[in-house]
């Protein structure tokens, strides 16, 4: 009997180590027997017994979030019918991951109170649930801005419901303006083919100046549409200063899209759903904010709804000069969101010009290897990296060493490509992707150097790398792809560290 292929399954991310659901996801049945309100919306599965909801149940999807921000963040909370209903755990996740990118050394801190931490929740919604949940777990203060009066309403209520952390939250009303004749007129003459769409008509125009207006590098037809209220210019005022920004953004460009999804309902109103252009224009627009704003906020931070949007928007951000970008998963169940977070704030030395990167060796420690994985293992990523640049790359299984010659545009290509086909990124080593333009001379000299790796102790590699030319104008360059190939390694092959020894290791830097 013929032997059946086995099908390959894409690895996927999890989720976040820190998410109080990570070791322990809510128990249905415990949780019914514990709240009346949440019982008649359990059912016990035929299959295996276990308790579940109909997802498809708007009210049982409503009541779980409910009771999960009660039972566990001890939050008192409720929407009205239709308003987006937001699932906790993967909320979490977003939390948790803005969590790391402050607690990174990536980029420099810039608050002056080392101990107040203030994000800004665009579109915060009646949910409100990004300033909840982040105050309550983490006692950082927000900003949650919004255009609905249903949304502003509700937000506030839910603020008050939590007098612990009231204090810590301010809703912010997003002020816009409607169309006067003259505008319309303006519009009529320019036709059908003008940029201004009528889906967006309902939301009225923005309040914002000239300055406000997208630069020609960012223009696309979905750009175009994009005429809608202010999303940070125009909203934060001026001399405020925040660590981050957030937003899940509106996913599609219509309502009828937005119900193509027959396995969930979680509601959600136009304002919420839809946006002229879908999530990248809305998210085109934040990146056009925030070449304006620049340092006001450390991290520009949205949600992403469709992988494929990822790499449009991570161009758009090259363009417009910013020195970090990077990007993660949000897994909960069946479902994969995808975050994408920038800065224009000088990383703090973890991006070294060719100036000040003169050693010809390098190394690091891969610790923590998963059992699976052996030294072989390792030098094999590391040569599908250098390859998949088109370097030349000689592998030498005895010595366990890998020899590559690159050149100029490879070095570049390794250090803005993108890094899925080494493995999911671990929360703690997601990439930051330099300006390389500055980093690499003129000159075309091509770059020769070694890849070794050696065994320590059992879980411990050690991997080290030698530029084979002294005195290499691109020596810089080197520095910078290590960097890159011990980024990419260290995601692939070691269990996140738990936070209270990455503090510590940390403190001892």
């Amino acid at each position: 009997m013929p032997s059946k292929k086995r099908k390959r399954v894409a690895e996927r991310g999890t989720i976040h180590p820190r998410n109080k659901y990570s070791e322990k996801p809510p128990d249905f049945g415990a949780l019914a027997s514990l709240y009346p309100s949440f019982e008649p919306y359990v059912f016990y599965s035929s299959k295996d017994g276990r308790p579940r909801i109909d997802w498809t149940d708007y009210n049982a999807t409503r009541e779980l979030t409910r009771v999960l921000l009660l039972h566990d963040h001890g939050l008192n909370w409720w929407i009205p019918d239709g308003q987006l209903c937001p699932t906790v755990p993967n909320r979490s996740n977003y939390i948790h991951w803005i969590e790391d990118l402050l607690a990174s050394d990536i980029i420099l801190n810039t608050r002056i109170d080392d101990n107040v931490v203030k994000g800004f929740d665009i579109g915060t919604g009646a949910n409100c649930i990004y300033p909840l949940l982040g105050a309550s777990l983490l006692g950082w203060r927000f900003v949650g801005s919004d255009i609905t009066d249903v949304a502003l309403e509700w937000a506030e209520r839910n603020v008050r419901s939590n007098p612990h952390i009231s204090e810590l939250i301010e809703i912010r009303k997003v002020h816009t303006r409607e169309k006067n004749p003259e505008e319309e007129d303006v519009h009529a003459e320019q036709g059908p083919d003008s940029d201004d769409s009528g889906g967006s008509s309902n939301r009225g125009v923005a309040e914002i100046g000239p300055s406000c207006l997208p630069s020609a590098k960012l223009q696309s037809s979905a750009q175009k549409k994009y005429q809608a209220p202010p999303i940070l210019l125009g909203v934060v005022k001026d001399e405020e200063k925040f660590d981050f920004c957030m937003c899940n953004p509106p996913f599609f460009e219509t309502m009828e899209e937005a119900g193509l999804n027959p396995k969930t309902a979680c509601g959600g109103t136009k304002e919420e759903m839809v946006c002229p252009g879908g999530e990248q224009a809305f998210i085109a627009r934040i990146i056009e904010d925030s070449v304006q704003l620049k340092q006001c906020f450390r991290w520009y931070t949205s949600m992403i709804g469709r992988k494929s949007n990822l790499k449009f928007l991570i161009a758009k951000l090259r363009e417009v000069g910013v020195t970090v970008v990077k990007t993660t998963e949000f897994v909960q169940g069946q479902t994969c969101r995808w975050g994408l977070a920038w800065s224009f704030v000088p990383p703090s030395g973890k991006i070294l010009s060719s100036q000040v990167s003169e050693s010809n060796n390098k190394s690091f420690m891969l610790e923590g290897v998963q059992r699976q994985y052996s030294a072989f293992h390792v030098l094999q990523s590391a040569e599908s990296f250098f390859c998949s640049s088109g370097t030349s790359c000689k592998l030498d299984s005895i010595q366990f060493k890998i020899d590559v010659i690159a050149s100029k545009d490879q070095c570049e290509s390794m250090l803005t490509s993108e890094t899925e086909p080494y493995g999911a990124l671990s929360y703690q080593h997601n990439l930051e992707m330099p300006d390389v333009s500055n980093q690499l001379d003129s000159q075309s000299i091509d770059l020769h150097f070694s890849i070794s790796v050696f065994q320590q102790i059992p879980g411990t590699l050690l991997v080290k790398g030698t530029l084979q030319q002294k005195g290499n104008p691109n020596a810089g360059a080197f520095s910078l792809v290590f960097s890159k190939l011990e980024a990419v390694l260290k995601a692939k092959f070691c269990k996140p560290k738990p936070i209270a020894e990455l503090s510590r290791s940390k403190q001892q830097r």
